[in-house]
């Protein structure tokens, strides 16, 4: 008697996967069948690369046919198994993405209104000019003002397609590879999102952007102690990070916390030093000039306290909140005494890392297990 992949099919109707009840040929499970004399083959292809039925299933394969066709026709051999590639694992995926970024720096403030976010980007700025390569992620969601400072606000990043994920390709301006969600929404609305969809976010910016080779890749983080610096910690190992505060004893409070909770033991990501900003006023016509306004030394004296450096101080001038509000960075003007100041800064910074390097190992990332 000759048979034809029908007849094979017919028979193979019959064995049905313990999971689902259905019969093999109907889940699409049988490919490439072939018969040459007494001989012949087909390949089982499983969803899953670690079916636990993989083999008990060739075996009932291998019973129907004989039941169904007889002996005349030999099937020893010839029943290969198909699985899909092995996805690595998230957390594998994640490193890779990050492969070739050198050293991530987190700025934080414990409180709002001290001027965080414009010193990540004179900051990032004054680190680029230096001829490292460096990158921006804008992690304050709910407030993200990142895209305005560089000038790039209502720009859109490309987003190309690589296998079945959509890659980001940063805006670049001032020599810093920028992302903020500040690029996805319009700048008007309001962000009312949920703590889960907020890091849903952060994570893409992180995991699902083109960032390349970087020297530095700053994070600007929102105010205060949130999911967000819980994300951060967990998606990437945190070089060091950095508190921005304000001389006056009410901001300093906050900075303790800020302090605190990067250094817990369920955290432990080292702090590279303390930033303090508007440190007194200076005019620009009388720059010897120094007007304490919100204290003197206040972070000088924390970080002191704290045996933490104090990597800067900025004074308060004009040319600083015009920069920022009109995209023309304060750290862009040549000679300025803010130029000055975030060229001293990014030295401290550039040094910091390279002790932190030389003396610590790398910062592992947070893991929360859960009974």
């Amino acid at each position: 008697m000759s048979y034809s992949k029908k007849h094979i099919l017919e028979a193979l109707r019959k064995v049905k996967h313990p999971e689902t009840a259905q019969d093999i040929v109907s889940m699409g499970m049988v490919d490439d069948i072939w018969i040459e004399g007494n001989k012949a083959g087909f390949t089982l292809s499983f969803k899953k690369p670690n079916d636990p039925f993989m083999n008990s299933m060739q075996k009932v394969c291998m019973q129907i046919l004989e039941q169904e066709l007889g002996k005349d026709v030999d099937f020893t051999g010839n029943i290969k198994v198909k699985v899909p590639e092995r996805k690595a694992p998230a957390e594998k995926q994640n490193a890779e993405t990050l492969k070739d970024v050198k050293n991530i720096i987190a700025v934080a403030s414990g409180k709002g209104g001290v001027g965080k976010s414009t010193v990540a980007t004179n900051l990032a700025i004054s680190l680029a000019k230096t001829g490292a390569k460096v990158g921006l992620i804008d992690a304050d969601i709910y407030g993200p003002s990142i895209p305005k400072m560089f000038n790039v606000e209502g720009q859109r990043p490309y987003v190309k397609k690589v296998g079945d994920v959509d890659m980001i390709t940063p805006v670049e301006n001032y020599g810093v590879k920028i992302l903020s969600i500040g690029f996805f929404i319009n700048p008007e609305d309001a962000l009312v999102w949920r703590g889960a969809m907020a890091t849903s976010a952060l994570k893409q910016l992180i995991h699902q952007a083109e960032w390349g080779e970087l020297d530095y890749l700053v994070i600007d983080l929102p105010p205060g102690t949130s999911d967000i610096h819980l994300t951060l910690v967990q998606e990437t190992s945190v070089t060091g990070a950095i508190i921005v505060s304000t001389p006056q004893d009410v901001a300093l409070a906050d900075a303790i916390k800020g302090i605190k909770m990067f250094t817990g033991k369920h955290i432990n990501v080292p702090v590279l030093g303390l930033i303090e900003n508007m440190s007194w006023f200076t005019p620009e016509e009388l720059p010897d000039n120094k007007y304490y306004i919100f204290g003197k030394d206040g972070c000088k004296t924390l970080a002191e306290k704290e045996n933490i450096p104090l990597l800067g101080q900025i004074p308060i001038v004009q040319s600083i909140r015009e920069g920022g509000d009109y995209g023309n960075p304060a750290s862009l003007n040549e000679g300025s005494i803010v130029e000055k100041s975030f060229k001293e800064l990014s030295a401290a910074v550039i040094k910091a890392v390279e002790e932190r390097n030389n003396n610590l190992e790398p910062t592992k990332r947070v893991e929360i297990k859960t009974k």
